[in-house]
C-alpha cells in the first residue's frame, strides 16, 4: 500500500490559491515498487487530487533539474 510523505507546499504563481507540493511516494505501483519523488499541481488549494502530477524515480531527478534550469534560463 503507498504511502506520502510531503516535502513542501508552495503556492503557484499566477492563481489565486493553486499549490503546488512537492511529496515522497512509497509504493507508488504496488508492494515493493520503488519510491518516488512527487510533484503535484493543483488549481485550487481545495482539491482532493491535483490536476496533473508526475512521479519521478530518484535517478532522473538531477537531470530533470538541471533542464529545468536550462529552461528557466529561457523563460
Amino acid at each position: 500500500m503507498s504511502s506520502h510523505h510531503e516535502i513542501a507546499t508552495i503556492d503557484l504563481a499566477g492563481t489565486k490559491n493553486g499549490k503546488i507540493t512537492v511529496s515522497i511516494v512509497s509504493e507508488p505501483y504496488g508492494k515493493e515498487s520503488a519510491s518516488v519523488a512527487s510533484i503535484g499541481i493543483a488549481l485550487q488549494a481545495s482539491a482532493q487530487e491535483p490536476d496533473w502530477k508526475v512521479h519521478l524515480p530518484k535517478e532522473n531527478i538531477d537531470s530533470v533539474i538541471e533542464a529545468l534550469q536550462k529552461a528557466k534560463e529561457q523563460l
